[in-house]
């Protein structure tokens, strides 16, 4: 009987055979110097063999399968004109990984945006091609997860996306100007100068998108406003796309405050990272608080990203996961 389990504890090791048609865009697919082909065998870890066309994956049968998928869905993306990029390797490995059954042309060929520069902005993520969707289907749209997982920089894409199609006249873009409580008054220069610094991120993602001559001459007309959270009081916001970033530094009068600034034909996307709150302990995060009260709410979307959908340096993802697993320590010591 022992050894029967121990038998049937050996995993199948299996070698999956693959041809494709075009030897080009094979050798698009193995990558320079088979950089590609590096990095799904360290996803899945299989043993990858080409020559020519014909390709040989050698694994674990589950490890096998999932990077044979992984092949064919990436030849297929090359086969529909898909530039294919390293990172966009990485994510596919992730994609196939979370979803065996996900289709990486749903994901990748949802063009969101093209920037100035003809980059072509796409979901990356099941979660982010999640919140695209989240965006379109609703007026209010809650993004919330960790740094680099692309929450604000996707929301400012749909934004101009829906700009330049002319569903809405302007684009607000909101930031708590100082994390503890908009202190800003040991700060030298105007209210402007003062508020600047703290908005720069959403400049960043302006700017990346837009040409600089085009977004300044928008931003001096009105059509695109980048302010601090505290010059939203009192107004109403009509046709417009919103957008508030760091949303986890709001109090929760301030949430509230933002949330009903929310006009006829507009409407709203708030982000944010719950592990990274930076008011008083004695203060309430306004977005943890909007994510007790607001859940089931018609017309309210919450999409919670991981560390599974940081678009970032490969490192950042790790670093990421080394704050949790720190975090769940404490919490477990406490």
């Amino acid at each position: 009987m022992k050894a029967m389990k121990e038998k049937m504890a050996t995993p199948e090791v299996i070698t999956l055979q693959r041809t494709f048609e075009d030897n080009a865009l094979a050798r698009w697919l193995y990558g320079e110097k088979g950089s590609h082909l590096k990095t799904i065998e360290r996803a899945f870890n299989v043993h990858i063999q080409v020559r020519g066309n014909e390709m040989h994956i050698t694994g674990e049968r589950l490890d096998t399968e999932l990077a044979d998928r992984t092949c064919e869905q990436l030849y297929g993306l090359l086969k529909a004109g898909y530039t294919l990029y390293p990172s966009d390797v990485e994510y596919a490995t992730r994609i196939i990984s979370q979803n065996p059954l996900a289709n990486l042309k749903d994901i990748f060929l949802e063009t969101v945006f093209v920037s100035s520069g003809r980059k072509v902005i796409t979901p990356k993520t099941l979660n982010q091609k999640v919140y695209i969707d989240a965006i379109r289907n609703h007026d209010i749209v809650f993004g919330v997860g960790p740094a680099g997982t692309g929450k604000t920089y996707l929301a400012m894409a749909m934004a101009i996306s829906y700009f330049m199609r002319g569903d809405i006249q302007r684009i607000v873009l909101v930031r708590p100007a100082v994390e503890a409580g908009e202190k800003l008054g040991f700060l030298p220069g105007d209210m402007i100068e003062k508020v600047n610094p703290y908005l720069r991120p959403l400049y960043d993602a302006l700017y990346d998108m837009l040409p600089y001559d085009k977004a300044s001459r928008l931003i001096q007309k009105g059509v695109i406003e980048v302010a601090p959270l505290a010059f939203m009081r009192g107004r109403t916001l009509n046709e417009a796309f919103i957008i508030l970033d760091e949303a986890q530094n709001t109090t929760s009068e301030q949430m509230k405050m933002f949330l009903t600034r929310l006009g006829f034909s507009s409407r709203a996307v708030i982000t944010g990272d719950i592990t990274q709150i930076d008011l008083p302990d004695a203060r309430k995060s306004g977005l943890v608080e909007a994510v007790e009260l607001l859940q089931g709410i018609e017309g309210i979307a919450f999409v919670f990203f991981d560390k599974q959908d940081v678009v970032r340096h490969p490192l950042v993802q790790r670093i990421i996961e080394a704050y949790d697993q720190k975090a769940r320590k404490k919490g477990f010591t406490q």
